[in-house]
């Protein structure tokens, strides 16, 4: 296929669930890709999965330096680019009688610090009427136990995403938002036990009133869209949950 042939693409998380099937998407569809990670499992296996013409960049969002090194390699390889997807997150479950300094810290870093500075980093590369995409998550609003640091950082991050899109306007930079609901990955999103994320992957099942979990291609179709069809949408947020934050139940429930 050819319908990204030309384009370049930028993917921060992109070794792995939703940010992989992103990447898988625009190289199915010709496009030129870099995507970052942390996990040094899952950045070898993309190498290896994904073949030489990827390039594969080592790179924790919680740290300055590492998007500022970036920066200079986006630069490097292409110049300017098209599309930059702001995917990587973090999400540990814990009640807020739990959450440490250091839990609190992570979390922050990486879903709000990392993704502003990145888009901050990245966006003067960006060329005139691109796009940016943020993963953010259908926990942005309302309160759920156990994720009250990642419901937090993500409504900062919806936040942000509204921000640049006023900011990036006059470039013809255009910036939304996915909000991904109950999404069928290995970890489930969550850093938690195998315990955890069973009782979690039923509790997705259940509320969710399209009684499944969503796949990871199901949010890079939506995804895509924004960064490459939506022509005339900047500032939105496409959830992609199945009717969960919409509170939509069937006849007779």
């Amino acid at each position: 296929m050819t319908r990204y042939a030309g384009r370049k693409a930028v993917i921060t998380g992109g070794t792995h669930g939703i940010g992989l099937a992103i990447v898988r998407a625009l190289l199915d569809g010709g496009a030129e890709v870099l995507l970052t990670g942390r996990n040094e499992e899952n950045i070898e296996k993309a190498r290896a999965d994904l073949g030489p013409s990827v390039q594969v960049v080592r790179s924790d969002a919680a740290s300055l330096a590492d998007i500022d090194a970036l920066g200079r390699q986006v630069g490097d390889r292409f110049g300017t680019f098209d599309a930059l997807f702001v995917n990587h997150g973090y999400a540990r479950m814990e009640l807020s009688t739990d959450v440490t300094d250091s839990s609190y810290d992570r979390t922050f870093d990486v879903n709000t610090k990392g993704a502003f500075f990145t888009v901050q980093r990245l966006a003067p590369l960006l060329r005139t009427g691109g796009s940016v995409v943020f993963t953010s998550s259908v926990a942005d609003t309302g309160g759920t136990p156990g994720l009250i640091l990642y419901s937090g950082s993500k409504a900062a991050l919806w936040s942000f995403a509204q921000g640049f899109a006023a900011e990036l306007l006059p470039r013809g930079i255009r910036v939304n938002a996915v909000s991904p609901g109950f999404i069928r990955t290995p970890s489930m999103g969550v850093d938690a036990t195998a315990a955890e994320k069973e009782a979690f992957s039923q509790l997705g099942d259940e509320i969710t009133p399209m009684k499944r979990h969503g796949t990871p291609e199901e949010v890079a179709t939506a995804a895509l869209f924004l960064a490459f069809d939506a022509t005339f949408t900047t500032g939105v947020k496409l959830p992609v949950d199945g009717g969960l934050g919409q509170r939509l139940d069937p006849p007779g429930q």
